[in-house]
């Protein structure tokens, strides 16, 4: 045994590693974003803490629902798994560092013919086999397993965050909803009111038929877009279910009111936070770990030696099994090298450099990507916020001419279309001013996303 100690601490002082070293790629890094003024350089900071990003919407129900999504939803589960079972390759990866021990007995007795002797064997032995790292194959496998599993720590991190970010925009667009439905069933009676004074003047014989025929179809097609937005309310319902591992049967959200808070993004935001990004993350760590492929490919050119060593005891009668004269033992050596395998070790080369290419594409296209987000995003934000005024000082003047047009139809002095058309734009002024404040919190939702979770360092 000292003989191997010997024999593999003389290997491993010769011990070298054949891949290249690693370095980050470079990719996109603007000084500042087009959109937002202020913007500094961006550097790695994935590993910061994002924290409940959602509660900075101010709703309590979604805050408990929003906080559920890491216990029941089903993709996140998937997703934790996968990074479970990639720490446990990392696991097995670093155990092909140390030597395999292995203990064998067997006791056989063996005889034939018409002789009656027979003859006994016994044995007991202690085997162990390691194969030293000296080309450093194994430790890039055992690295390259790492960033294989930090690339599914990140896409972890990256599946809780889209879940988290479904379900905040779904729950808000469905609160937009409820304030629709109410808006409609106002507009409904104050239809239903016309639609009095309309059959009032016909009994008067101050309208025509017409007159009642427009303000039922009217009311009916107001009543018609109430059912559509209960039907629009009750799949987005089902969605957040889903999202948070129920059945559609097993999960109700009763109309609330709907808080019409929007997050303010802050003046000078780092685009550090940018580098929080899973996706980014997990690219990163991909190109990584195809990086370690190239080193273990080109291990092949090189010879793999092994060093087997064995002890133990031999004898034909189980009570002298043990005794010092029947011991056995082994010291042994093994190499072994391709001499000609027709270029095939060079061409796997070439595909490991060629993958690591592909992933260093990949991750830069992740970056841009990325900087195209938060700018589709920045500018969204701030033409939302102008719209949002423009549409309430539209609204505002529209009820006013509604109400002046119902006002001069009582006194006879315009037709009912007047007044039709009169409903229909304040109507349509006033779902333009909710749709554009469900925008602008939408939209708040898809940049925290697209900043990885959050502005808060």
């Amino acid at each position: 045994m000292k003989k191997l100690t010997l024999i593999a601490a003389a290997v491993l002082a010769t011990g070298c590693a054949v891949g290249p070293k690693y370095e980050v790629p470079t990719a996109a890094n603007p000084a500042q974003f087009k959109e937002a003024e202020g913007w500094q350089s961006a550097a790695p900071a994935d590993a910061l803490e994002r924290g409940p990003w959602w509660t900075l919407f101010g709703d309590e129900t979604l805050n408990q629902l929003a906080a559920s999504i890491e216990v029941n939803n089903q993709n996140v589960a998937a997703a934790a798994a996968a990074y479970a079972q990639a720490r446990a390759i990392v696991a097995e990866q670093r155990a092909s560092l140390f030597p395999v021990v292995s203990l064998d007995a067997n006791g056989n007795r063996s005889g034939g013919g018409g002789d009656t002797r027979t003859s006994s064997n016994y044995r007991v032995n202690l085997g162990a086999s390691w194969e030293p790292d000296i080309w450093g194959s194994i430790r890039a496998g055992v690295t390259g397993a790492q960033a294989s599993a930090q690339a599914s720590a990140a896409e972890l991190a990256s599946a809780k965050l889209s879940a988290q970010g479904e379900l905040v925009a779904n729950y808000l667009s469905l609160r937009a909803l409820d304030a629709e439905k109410q808006l409609l069933d106002t507009t409904v009676e104050g239809y239903q009111r016309v639609l009095q004074i309309t059959q009032n003047r016909l009994d008067a014989g101050v309208a025509g038929k017409s007159d009642l025929l427009q303000a039922q179809t009217q009311l009916a097609n107001a009543r018609a877009d109430q059912l559509t937005l209960v039907r629009q309310r009750a799949q987005l319902e089902h969605a957040i279910a889903i999202l948070l591992g129920k059945a559609p049967a097993e999960f109700s959200l009763p109309a609330a009111a709907w808080q019409l808070t929007v997050p303010e993004v802050p003046v000078g935001l780092p685009s550090t936070l940018l580098q929080r990004r899973p996706d980014i993350a997990a690219a990163e760590r991909r190109v990584a770990a195809s990086n370690e492929q190239i080193g273990i490919a080109r291990s092949a050119y090189f010879p793999n030696l092994n060093l087997s060593a064995s002890y133990g005891f031999g004898s034909s009668q189980v009570s002298g099994l043990f005794s010092a004269s029947n011991s056995l033992w082994s010291l042994g050596v093994s190499a072994a090298q391709a001499v000609f395998n027709a270029g095939a070790i060079g061409a796997r080369v070439e595909q490991t450099k060629a993958a690591r290419e592909q992933a260093i594409a990949q991750y830069r296209q992740t970056v841009l990507n990325a900087f195209a987000d938060v700018e589709d995003q920045l500018a969204a934000t701030r033409v939302l916020s102008q719209q949002q005024e423009l549409r309430r000082q539209a609204s505002e003047a529209a009820d006013q001419v509604e109400q002046q047009m119902i006002n001069r139809y009582r006194a006879g002095q315009v037709g009912y279309t007047e007044v039709v058309q009169a409903q229909v734009t304040a109507l349509n002024a006033r779902r333009a001013l909710l749709q554009v404040q469900s925008d602008r919190q939408t939209t708040a939702v898809a940049l925290i996303q697209s900043l990885g979770g959050g502005w808060h360092l």
